[in-house]
């Protein structure tokens, strides 16, 4: 006999109330400002359940009211809805090998506090490394705090492989198994005394990263695309149609350790001939013999051959490694964060033209434009700050007081 088939229970009012806020939320969100009417009229639900979800989320802090507007046909003008510039906010929080930087957006997801800090974090341990960070927060939601802002949750991004709040490995900085959700978390409420526990969450940089590109960019229509971040290693993130492709255990998107050279230099994570070993900070510098990359930039465009030689280098091989991604995954777009848009002048060519060459679609000629320098208003911070608000915007009534 066949088992019959199990049925979801259905839905009761407070699930379809939770379901109904959140999309009367997002759907303002999505258009920046609109009206009542508007969101009845995208949503498909009555005007007056529309208002009264609109009612709530303006008492709770979410939306607010902003002038009239006319749509120029007859009848009442209606009333122009927004995300509030003040309440629910996200805080990111990007700990990276020469830096600390610390971001808080608000419902709109515009960056409304930004603090940053550069320091050699390989010379400290984990723990000393995240409370400095927590520091840094603690600063921030100071800000945040004198402009009515109240985070909901903290987002790290860490460089390495990162999975259930724990950096597994992280050769840049050395580390590995570090529980960096509950260190930070603890080192944060001493820091923030008072306020309660900031729930913390985190996740790879180079994936936070890629979600402020997606959200926060100049990429028009493009939904799927490879983004690439240099810093002292290189990072990699895959989005596919809007979403992250994580891989089986989270970890998809590591183009850093691929190895364009079997028996190229030893990399940190044992391996040989891994891509950052020739494109990443390190390697361009001790190759340019230039002691910084405003320096190395500055030397690659007056065409200083050594400078220009690492550069040129540099970016064919970033083009050898993103050709076999390209012809793997078959993305719209690259692009490139980190230090390379300082770059691009030199760097560019050389990884259109791997890419021209091994690119079997033929779709990859430098002419179509398919590599792109990521938009300087797309750090990993606001990326992680803004996914915090993607919780907010998914389940208000979570977050509701």
């Amino acid at each position: 006999m066949k088992t019959p088939p199990t049925r979801e229970p259905k839905a009761d009012k407070a699930s379809v109330r939770r379901h109904n806020l959140s999309l009367v939320l997002r759907t303002v969100h999505d258009a920046g400002e609109t009206t009542r009417a508007a969101v009845a009229a995208r949503v498909g639900l009555t005007r007056a359940a529309v208002s009264s979800l609109v009612e709530q989320l303006m008492e709770q802090g979410f939306l607010v009211e902003s002038g009239k507007t006319f749509s120029g046909q007859a009848g009442r003008p209606g009333t122009v809805l927004k995300p509030a510039g003040t309440g629910p906010a996200g805080l990111g929080v990007e700990i990276n090998v020469d830096y600390v930087s610390v971001c808080v957006v608000d419902l709109a997801g515009s960056d409304r506090v930004r603090v940053a800090e550069s320091v050699d974090n390989r010379a400290a341990e984990p723990a000393e490394v995240l409370a400095r960070a927590a520091g840094l927060a603690a600063q921030a939601l100071r800000s945040a705090a004198e402009r009515e802002l109240r985070p909901a949750g903290v987002r790290l991004a860490l460089p390495g492989l990162v999975s259930s709040g724990t950096v597994q490995q992280a050769p840049n900085l050395g580390w590995n198994r570090v529980p960096a959700d509950r260190l930070f978390g603890e080192a944060l409420a001493e820091r923030w005394p008072g306020q309660g526990e900031l729930p913390v969450t985190s996740d790879n940089e180079a994936n936070a990263a890629a979600l402020a590109e997606l959200w926060f960019g100049a990429l028009g229509d493009v939904r799927t695309f490879l983004y690439l971040t240099g810093e002292i290693g290189v990072g990699g993130a895959i989005v596919v149609d809007g979403e992250l492709l994580r891989g089986a255990h989270g970890f998809a998107g590591e183009i850093g350790h691929l190895p364009v050279d079997a028996d190229g230099p030893l990399c940190r994570c044992g391996s040989r001939g891994c891509l950052e070993q020739y494109a990443g900070q390190s390697a361009l510098l001790r190759a340019a013999g230039a002691a910084g990359v405003e320096e190395l930039a500055r030397a690659a465009d007056a065409g200083e051959p050594r400078a220009v030689a690492a550069v040129e280098e540099a970016g064919r091989m970033l083009g050898l490694a993103l050709s076999g991604a390209v012809n793997l995954l078959d993305p719209e777009a690259v692009v490139l964060g980190g230090i390379y848009p300082l770059l691009m002048a030199r760097l560019g060519p050389a990884v259109n033209a791997e890419l021209a060459r091994r690119v079997v679609s033929g779709l990859w000629p430098p002419a179509a434009g398919r590599l792109r320098p990521a938009s300087p208003a797309t750090p990993a911070s606001r990326g992680a700050a803004a996914f915090v608000i993607r919780q907010v915007l998914d389940d208000p009534l979570t977050y509701m007081t």
